[in-house]
């Protein structure tokens, strides 16, 4: 069946099956003995009935990003577990305290300042020749993060749901990040930061997912780009934590904390998806939390109007629907053309940006500043760029803004690329850095509600997954082009910049469109948008 030019594609009661219908339906009206109800896809329903952002979803909203802070402190935990920390000579060694590191100086003429228990650099002696176990440290995190994202997106769109696989992955940042402090060497805390990085990897895109989801199209991108904020206060709260907590074995004890806490405080109070739900077949549960929505925003949801999928009404067969919801897997979006394109598309664009983005952030220890106060202010300095993308994206469009903020960044990292690295021309370096990662944050920012809205409910998690795995792959490579110093770390960033809005650049506008279900609602409201 057709879709009428200028129908609302969401009603699918109104605008498809009018003619089963009563033409006007006054207030009180009831569906006589063996009429069909009014089946209305989700957005439909919310912004017809439920509320698109009422207290519900407020409520909702804020509960379910308090797990974006839990991803920032296993994150970020290693800025201050790892670092390297002060020394001074013992008295009477003979060594000098003018030496820019203890590599030239005798064994036992100096000891770290807080003590071999300070870092986890102190406790194994992780410097000189052994330093770059540190960053294997790093780099098998976000290798962890890279394989938990694919595995966790998979179970959150089949059998978990995205309430079941968020609350499977704090349990384990709970339990890996308390073994964690119990590393009796550094081989065990390395398997045990990469079992972190393995759950923590599913924790952004399963509550991501779960917020946004019961949000109308039309508050979804600000609601979307909201969440970021959750993350720069875990950063700016761990950095207090930190200051708080100086030995590293404490220091993972007190941010694995909050990941019990969210679990019995707050996890209880959140609602799975009804999305999920609905491609799940569980029509019940699905209306259950639309009345719910729709008695808390004060509204009324009708008796007589039932969800239904966005291609429930099309020439598909039932058992070709229940089959697709069912399957929910990559495999599915690599077999669709459309779905296949946007992939590459945005795991390209993930990549780049998270060389960026990360690489960036790295440089920023290397300023020489109080390394508490510095993460401090660099977490509220990415705050702006959010409230900035925010206010615009609606106004003009997710593409535009993802083109434009990627190239404002690398702008600015190919000018850091031309700037010394003394006397004002490092002040403007600088400069160039911080603007570079304002950009960026941009871009990171509403990266997540564009690819959301790129793909149906049934496979959505599925992609944000390889996305997010992607990500976790720049994130690896970044340390390795900060290492090189000098101009070139920015002239790599600027080349990721430009390519990644290129890539955006073939990407189509999603700003106030329906999130569709199931690939086949999907496949064929974009075929008949280009016929039209």
């Amino acid at each position: 069946m057709a879709i009428l030019p200028g129908s609302d594609p969401c009603s699918l009661g109104s605008s498809l099956e009018s003619p089963l219908l009563p033409p006007n339906k006054e207030p009180g009206w009831a569906p006589i003995h063996g009429s069909e109800p009014e089946k209305v896809c989700i957005d439909g329903m919310l912004q017809k009935y439920c509320g698109e952002f009422g207290s519900w979803q407020l409520r909702h909203f804020v509960l379910t990003n308090l797990a974006w802070a839990l991803e920032a402190f296993h994150t970020m935990v290693m800025i201050f577990a790892d670092q390297e920390p002060a020394w001074r000579c013992i008295k009477g060694s003979g060594c000098d305290e003018k030496e820019s590191n203890v590599c030239g100086l005798e064994p036992g003429s100096w000891e770290w300042k807080g003590g071999s228990g300070s870092s986890t650099v102190a406790q194994w002696g992780l410097v000189c020749g052994e330093k770059y176990k540190v960053g294997l440290v790093q780099a098998l995190f976000f290798g962890g993060c890279m394989i938990g994202a694919g595995v966790f997106g998979h179970l959150s769109d089949s059998k978990l749901g995205r309430k079941g696989s968020l609350t499977a992955v704090c349990i384990l940042n709970a339990i890996f990040g308390f073994l964690t402090s119990l590393a009796p060497g550094y081989f065990t805390y390395l398997l045990l930061r990469f079992l972190t990085g393995f759950s923590t990897g599913g924790v952004g895109l399963c509550s991501f997912v779960l917020a946004t989801e019961p949000v109308g199209p039309t508050k979804r991108g600000v609601a979307g780009m909201s969440t970021f904020y959750f993350f720069s206060t875990g950063i700016a709260l761990l950095s207090g934590i930190a200051y708080i907590f100086r030995s590293w074995r404490a220091l993972y004890i007190a941010s694995s904390i909050p990941s019990i806490l969210f679990l019995v405080l707050v996890i209880p109070f959140i609602s799975e998806s009804p999305r999920w739900y609905l491609v799940r077949g569980k029509m019940n549960e699905a209306m259950k939390i639309m009345r719910t929505i729709a008695k808390s925003n004060g509204n009324h949801l009708p008796d007589d109007v039932i969800l239904a999928l966005d291609d429930e009404s099309n020439d598909v067969s039932k058992a070709t629907v229940e089959k697709e919801a069912i399957s929910g897997s990559i495999i599915d979006v690599v077999r669709s053309p459309i779905t296949r394109i946007r992939l590459f598309l945005a795991v390209g664009i993930n990549f780049t940006c998270s060389v960026v983005y990360y690489g960036l952030s790295l440089n920023v220890v290397n300023l020489e500043t109080n390394l508490y106060l510095n993460v401090f202010l660099n977490a509220v300095a990415e705050m702006p760029a959010f409230t900035i993308t925010a206010l615009l994206l609606d106004k003009f469009g997710r593409k535009p803004m993802a083109i434009g903020t990627q190239w404002f960044s690398a702008i600015f990292c190919f000018m850091g690329s031309l700037m010394g690295n003394v006397g004002i021309w490092k002040v403007m370096r600088m400069c160039c850095g911080i603007l570079g990662i304002f950009g960026m944050a941009g871009t990171y920012n509403l990266l997540f509600i564009y690819t959301a809205e790129l793909f149906p409910t049934v496979v959505r998690n599925a992609a944000l997954g390889c996305a997010t795995q992607a990500a976790q792959m720049g994130a690896i490579l970044a340390p390795f082009v900060v290492v090189l110093g000098g101009g070139f770390p920015f002239v790599v960033f600027g080349v990721c910049g430009l390519i990644g809005g290129m890539l955006a650049y073939y990407l189509p506008e999603t700003v106030n469109k329906p999130l569709y279900d199931t690939m086949t609602g999907m496949e064929e409201r974009e075929s008949y948008r280009e016929v039209a």
